[in-house]
């Protein structure tokens, strides 16, 4: 499987090569020879369409900008217009505008394939939606393992080959969990570095928009040209990557690293061992603050009672038909008293606020650890509601720490399990830091190789 950097291809497609069409031809035909079930809704009459009008405008001499032809999927909880909204629901959502990244990605010159599975309302980590389908993870050959979620076809877009850049979220850990259950990159932003108009919300303190990629290369690429639209970053220059030497890793003495697997662990401590062979400090250290983070996240003061208040507000007729999956998480969120959620808040800054400080002191660049703790389920096993709630909080308890504190954080492949899955190597960085994190991250895969030179294809992929 070949597959040239999105940089490359965006290139060839400004200089006026009728690169676009080509590379829609090309996801069509692998989406049609494909059987993931990557997707709610594949349009490729607009996938062509788009195509085309880009290759006009180079063909013009005009710059269809630095994304030129480039293929994205969009979860569905994004607004995307043509396309009906579902946020993995049973039933169509009241019409949406479009919002940041998917109008910013129209105007650098990206080109849309279609709408991919999410959980319902985006509330779970497994990747499970009984509504709409469940992605098949595409590294298990037999069984029809969870892709993660909530951006559950997210992850197997890429591999389908339909999509070069995955449009998720991330509140708990919604990029990060599917790109190490199937193997790819992905990348919560700092919150609030980027809006999260146009974008149906499970958590207004926590929601972050962004994406996942096959490299830190094509992601970083992608991340540079969305920025500056933005407007809202605190970084004074793009950091040029200059490899792993010097670079302070911090393993946390932490329920990240004990309540993994320990064949995961393995496999990420065998990364981080490479990282330390090619010149990298990978340092011990306490931070207390993670494990606090993690059971408030999981124990529910925040995102269940403003996932709540937006459903009551907006979409009350939505609630009878929630899914008991969903539905039944949701019964005591109501009940969460106002002095316990203004109090959960101020927690969760002052455990922020420690971290930041305990990485200051320490000097220490990033913070590492397995993004699961697991590796992902096969859907039979899923099928009374207490296994599944078993699974999904152990699959958010990788990576909701950082989503409280206020990091931003990147998961990497970091190799293959027992079982022939993928394990994510999550990196954590400090609050606004999300450049930095980006080098440091293309550093470490310099070091580590991408996911096919690393884990190689997927046994459901074609090569």
């Amino acid at each position: 499987m070949t597959r040239p950097p999105i940089r490359r291809v965006a290139a060839d497609v400004r200089r006026g090569r009728g690169g676009a069409r080509r590379q829609a031809d090309a996801a069509i035909r692998r989406h049609e020879a494909s059987d993931l079930g990557a997707y709610i809704a594949f349009d490729a009459g607009a996938l062509r369409r788009q195509a085309d009008a880009i290759d006009a405008a180079a063909g013009r001499g005009e710059d269809p900008g630095p994304l030129a032809g480039v293929t994205v999927s969009v979860k569905d909880l994004y607004a995307l217009d043509g396309t009906p909204l579902y946020a993995g629901t049973k039933r169509a959502l009241p019409a949406w505008p479009e919002g940041f990244l998917v109008s910013s990605l129209r105007r650098l010159g990206a080109v849309f394939a279609g709408k991919t599975h999410t959980v319902e309302f985006a509330f779970g980590g497994v990747g499970l939606n009984p509504n709409t389908g469940t992605p098949v993870n595409p590294w298990d050959p037999v069984e029809h393992r969870a892709p993660g979620g909530s951006s559950a076809g997210a992850g197997v877009s890429l591999w389908e080959g339909s999509a070069r850049i995955a449009l998720g979220t991330d509140t708990g850990g919604s990029i990060r969990i599917p790109a190490s259950a199937t193997g790819v990159v992905g990348l919560r932003p700092t919150t609030g570095r980027w809006p999260t108009t146009g974008v149906v919300p499970l958590s207004t303190s926590l929601d972050t928009v962004g994406m996942l990629a096959h490299t830190v290369e094509d992601l970083r690429y992608a991340f540079l040209a969305l920025d500056p639209l933005a407007a809202a970053g605190g970084e004074p220059a793009d950091p040029v990557p200059e490899g792993v030497v010097g670079l302070r890793i911090g393993v946390p003495a932490s329920r990240l690293w004990t309540d993994a697997d320990s064949g995961i662990a393995a496999v990420v401590n065998g990364a981080l061992e490479e990282l330390r062979v090619a010149g990298a400090d990978v340092l011990e250290l306490d931070a207390p603050e993670l494990d606090d983070a993690g059971e408030r996240y999981l124990s529910g003061p925040i995102v269940q009672p403003e996932f709540v208040e937006f459903l009551q507000r907006e979409l009350p007729d939505w609630i009878p038909l929630l899914d008991p999956i969903i539905g039944t998480r949701l019964e005591a969120a109501g009940g969460v008293p106002a002095l316990e959620y203004i109090a959960a808040h101020q927690h969760r800054r002052a455990l922020s606020a420690g971290v930041h400080a305990r990485l200051a002191a320490e000097r220490i660049d990033l913070l590492a650890a397995p993004t699961l703790p697991i590796s992902p389920p096969p859907l039979p096993a899923l099928g009374r509601l207490d296994a599944y709630r078993k699974a999904n909080r152990a699959m958010l308890s990788g990576t909701c720490p950082a989503s409280m504190l206020d990091m931003c954080a990147i998961s990497l492949p970091a190799g293959l399990d027992g079982e022939g899955m993928p394990v994510g190597l999550q990196l954590m960085g400090p609050s606004g830091a999300d450049l930095r994190l980006l080098a440091q991250a293309a550093a470490a895969e310099e070091v580590l190789g991408t996911n096919l030179t690393r884990l190689g294809t997927p046994p459901r992929v074609a090569g």
